[in-house]
Protein backbone atom coordinates (compact mmCIF):
# COMPACT_ATOMS: atom_id res chain seq x y z
CA UNK A 1 0.00 0.00 0.00
CA UNK A 2 1.43 3.47 -0.88
CA UNK A 3 2.05 4.74 2.11
CA UNK A 4 1.38 8.73 0.73
CA UNK A 5 -2.62 7.43 -0.01
CA UNK A 6 -2.93 6.61 3.33
CA UNK A 7 -1.30 9.84 5.18
CA UNK A 8 -3.94 11.97 2.76
CA UNK A 9 -6.75 9.54 3.69
CA UNK A 10 -5.97 10.32 7.38
CA UNK A 11 -5.50 14.16 6.65
CA UNK A 12 -9.22 13.71 5.21
CA UNK A 13 -11.02 11.60 8.24
CA UNK A 14 -9.75 13.65 10.49
CA UNK A 15 -11.15 16.88 8.52
CA UNK A 16 -13.87 14.99 7.97
CA UNK A 17 -14.78 14.11 11.47
CA UNK A 18 -14.28 17.81 12.58
CA UNK A 19 -16.79 18.71 10.14
CA UNK A 20 -19.19 16.13 10.99
CA UNK A 21 -18.86 13.59 7.90
CA UNK A 22 -16.08 11.25 9.27
CA UNK A 23 -18.53 8.31 9.46
CA UNK A 24 -19.31 8.54 5.70
CA UNK A 25 -15.27 8.60 4.49
CA UNK A 26 -14.33 6.63 7.38
CA UNK A 27 -15.79 3.67 4.91
CA UNK A 28 -13.70 4.54 2.65
CA UNK A 29 -10.22 2.61 4.04
CA UNK A 30 -10.05 -0.96 2.86
CA UNK A 31 -11.57 -3.12 5.46
CA UNK A 32 -11.37 -6.19 3.41
CA UNK A 33 -9.27 -7.57 0.25
CA UNK A 34 -10.16 -6.41 -2.85
CA UNK A 35 -11.38 -8.58 -5.46
CA UNK A 36 -8.82 -10.12 -8.01
CA UNK A 37 -7.74 -7.43 -10.34
CA UNK A 38 -7.12 -7.66 -14.04
CA UNK A 39 -3.86 -9.60 -14.55
CA UNK A 40 -0.87 -9.35 -17.16
CA UNK A 41 2.81 -11.12 -18.01
CA UNK A 42 5.30 -9.07 -16.81
CA UNK A 43 8.39 -10.38 -17.46
CA UNK A 44 11.97 -9.62 -15.01
CA UNK A 45 15.21 -10.57 -16.99
CA UNK A 46 18.21 -11.30 -14.28
CA UNK A 47 21.91 -10.43 -14.73
CA UNK A 48 22.07 -13.53 -16.00
CA UNK A 49 19.79 -13.17 -18.92
CA UNK A 50 16.75 -15.75 -17.88
CA UNK A 51 13.84 -14.26 -17.89
CA UNK A 52 11.15 -14.86 -15.16
CA UNK A 53 7.54 -14.84 -15.91
CA UNK A 54 4.97 -13.24 -13.77
CA UNK A 55 1.46 -12.59 -13.52
CA UNK A 56 0.45 -9.48 -12.01
CA UNK A 57 -2.53 -7.62 -10.91
CA UNK A 58 -2.68 -4.35 -12.18
CA UNK A 59 -3.79 -1.88 -9.35
CA UNK A 60 -4.81 1.41 -11.73
CA UNK A 61 -6.97 3.65 -9.72
CA UNK A 62 -6.25 5.02 -6.84
CA UNK A 63 -8.01 3.24 -4.14
CA UNK A 64 -6.79 -0.13 -5.85
CA UNK A 65 -3.19 1.20 -5.22
CA UNK A 66 -4.79 2.41 -1.53
CA UNK A 67 -5.84 -1.37 -0.29
CA UNK A 68 -3.02 -3.20 -2.61
CA UNK A 69 -2.46 -6.53 -1.04
CA UNK A 70 -3.99 -5.96 1.51
CA UNK A 71 -5.64 -8.71 3.86
CA UNK A 72 -4.70 -11.36 1.43
CA UNK A 73 -3.43 -14.88 2.79
CA UNK A 74 -1.07 -15.69 0.23
CA UNK A 75 0.28 -14.48 -2.82
CA UNK A 76 1.01 -17.09 -5.49
CA UNK A 77 5.15 -17.38 -6.95
CA UNK A 78 4.21 -16.66 -10.36
CA UNK A 79 2.08 -13.85 -9.01
CA UNK A 80 1.98 -10.18 -7.63
CA UNK A 81 0.64 -6.65 -8.09
CA UNK A 82 2.20 -4.06 -9.92
CA UNK A 83 1.17 -0.27 -9.08
CA UNK A 84 2.27 2.10 -11.95
CA UNK A 85 2.25 5.97 -11.16
CA UNK A 86 1.09 8.91 -13.10
CA UNK A 87 4.54 10.99 -12.13
CA UNK A 88 8.34 9.64 -11.70
CA UNK A 89 8.93 10.50 -7.82
CA UNK A 90 9.86 8.76 -4.19
CA UNK A 91 7.27 6.31 -3.62
CA UNK A 92 7.05 4.84 0.21
CA UNK A 93 4.93 2.21 0.80
CA UNK A 94 4.14 -0.05 4.21
CA UNK A 95 2.52 -3.00 5.01
CA UNK A 96 -0.48 -1.93 7.09
CA UNK A 97 -3.03 -4.66 6.66
CA UNK A 98 -0.70 -6.74 4.44
CA UNK A 99 -1.12 -10.27 6.23
CA UNK A 100 2.29 -11.68 4.53
CA UNK A 101 5.59 -10.86 4.16
CA UNK A 102 6.13 -8.97 0.43
CA UNK A 103 9.14 -8.08 -1.50
CA UNK A 104 8.71 -4.98 -2.52
CA UNK A 105 10.83 -4.21 -6.40
CA UNK A 106 11.19 -0.26 -6.90
CA UNK A 107 11.21 0.21 -10.87
CA UNK A 108 12.49 3.15 -12.65
CA UNK A 109 10.75 4.65 -15.90
CA UNK A 110 13.24 2.82 -18.50
CA UNK A 111 12.21 -0.73 -16.91
CA UNK A 112 15.28 -1.18 -14.57
CA UNK A 113 15.02 -2.03 -10.71
CA UNK A 114 16.51 0.68 -8.98
CA UNK A 115 15.51 -0.63 -5.00
CA UNK A 116 14.11 -3.95 -3.45
CA UNK A 117 12.66 -4.65 -0.18
CA UNK A 118 12.84 -8.50 0.76
CA UNK A 119 10.81 -9.87 2.89
CA UNK A 120 8.91 -6.73 3.86
CA UNK A 121 7.37 -7.53 8.12
CA UNK A 122 3.27 -8.20 7.67
CA UNK A 123 1.45 -5.33 9.73
CA UNK A 124 4.34 -3.11 9.90
CA UNK A 125 3.99 0.92 9.88
CA UNK A 126 7.33 1.62 9.13
CA UNK A 127 7.44 3.41 5.88
CA UNK A 128 9.56 1.38 2.91
CA UNK A 129 11.89 3.21 1.11
CA UNK A 130 12.12 3.11 -2.73
CA UNK A 131 15.56 4.13 -2.89
CA UNK A 132 14.73 7.67 -5.37
CA UNK A 133 11.88 8.96 -7.95
CA UNK A 134 10.24 5.36 -9.54
CA UNK A 135 7.33 4.68 -11.89
CA UNK A 136 6.50 1.82 -10.39
CA UNK A 137 6.60 -0.98 -7.25
CA UNK A 138 5.83 -4.51 -8.08
CA UNK A 139 4.88 -6.81 -5.25
CA UNK A 140 5.66 -10.02 -5.23
CA UNK A 141 5.55 -13.11 -2.75
CA UNK A 142 8.06 -12.58 0.40
CA UNK A 143 11.64 -13.98 -0.36
CA UNK A 144 11.26 -14.52 -4.14
CA UNK A 145 13.59 -11.84 -5.45
CA UNK A 146 16.45 -13.98 -3.65
CA UNK A 147 14.87 -17.34 -4.58
CA UNK A 148 14.70 -16.22 -8.57
CA UNK A 149 18.06 -14.34 -8.06
CA UNK A 150 16.21 -10.88 -9.19
CA UNK A 151 18.35 -8.06 -8.42
CA UNK A 152 18.93 -4.55 -8.27
CA UNK A 153 19.72 -3.41 -12.30
CA UNK A 154 17.62 -5.95 -13.65
CA UNK A 155 15.30 -5.44 -16.62
CA UNK A 156 11.21 -5.39 -15.90
CA UNK A 157 9.67 -5.90 -19.27
CA UNK A 158 6.44 -5.38 -19.54
CA UNK A 159 3.91 -2.63 -21.46
CA UNK A 160 4.35 0.47 -18.87
CA UNK A 161 7.86 0.77 -19.23
CA UNK A 162 9.87 2.75 -21.76
CA UNK A 163 12.65 1.54 -23.98
CA UNK A 164 11.70 -1.95 -22.35
CA UNK A 165 12.23 -4.77 -25.18
CA UNK A 166 10.76 -7.99 -25.25
CA UNK A 167 13.01 -11.16 -24.08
Amino acid sequence: MRLRDLMALTVTLGLATASGTGAALAQSEPTGPQPTLPREPLTIIDDNGHPHLFHVELATTPQEQETGLMFRTSVPADGGMLFVFPTVQPEPFWMKNTLVPLDMVFINPDGTIRAIAENTVPESLAAVDSGGPVLAVLELQGGLTAKENISVGDRVVAPQFNDTKQP
